[in-house]
């Protein structure tokens, strides 16, 4: 990478972690777009998870006594299976399809969270555990996306917003732990251009999250959520296109 990607490497982890900061999620959904237009996309998923990683580390053991056990355990299992697939698919399946399926995933929870934004929230049954599990856990792999299939299903059964926080953010550190172990197993952390990457990325993540939560106190959560949606919808479409005119 030249000092240009370099420098946009910097800013959009810097971005996406305080959006991590303020929300408890949501890196991967900001960052992936961007990154995999001059990285491969089997480069940036192991990166944000070794980030991922160190965020939800500090998020979930600063508060922990306010997660959710039972969402945690009823999730964790269909998780695994979900992770297991993903992996799978990653390291087997051409990159071109694997940015169409990008594409259409951010547009796809766009769209979602618009239409959700005007709906009444209902109470979701546990046996929605399964597939929030199973799909989170592919999304996660495939993309490091699947904090918004959890957080689809924790949302509608912990109305409490710190409770909710904190259970999406040990949900994530779980996930993370995950992928690690798989990533290991299928040779995807075996590569120089990730580590050296991952150690440049470190300071802005760590940066952001800190942004993030201090601006968590002034700054309300669902207004940023809100102000990314024309965002993604636009990267969404950008990494479509591009997996579109791969050749």
């Amino acid at each position: 990478m030249g000092a240009e990607h370099y420098a946009i490497l910097g800013a959009t982890i810097a971005g996406a972690y305080t959006v991590f900061g303020l929300t408890g999620f949501g890196a991967a959904m900001i960052a992936v777009p961007i990154l995999v237009q001059f990285l491969p996309l089997q480069v940036v998923v192991p990166m944000l998870l070794l980030l991922d990683l160190l965020a939800t580390t500090v998020v979930g053991l600063h508060n922990w006594n306010s997660v959710s056990r039972t969402e945690l355990l009823r999730l964790v299992p269909f998780m695994m299976v979900g992770v297991a697939l993903g992996t799978t698919v990653l390291a087997k399946v051409e990159s071109r399809w694997l940015l169409v399926g990008l594409g259409l995933f951010v547009l796809a929870m766009t769209a979602r969270t618009l239409m959700a934004s005007s709906a009444r929230m209902e109470c979701a049954a546990k046996g929605w555990s399964v597939p929030a599990g199973v799909v989170g856990g592919v999304f996660s792999a495939l993309f490091g996306t699947g904090g918004p299939v959890y957080t689809m299903y924790l949302s509608r059964r912990l109305p409490e917003i710190d409770r909710f926080r904190s259970t999406i953010a040990a949900v994530i550190l779980f996930s993370a732990v995950m992928r690690l172990l798989a990533f290991a197993s299928g040779g995807l952390l075996h590569q120089e251009e990730l580590l050296r990457s991952a150690v440049f990325a470190m300071p802005f993540g760590l940066a952001g999250l800190a942004a993030g939560s201090c601006l968590r106190r002034h700054i309300s959560a669902d207004a940023v959520r809100r102000a990314l949606l024309v965002f993604l919808c636009a990267s969404g479409a950008s990494v479509l296109v591009r997996g579109l005119l791969m050749d």
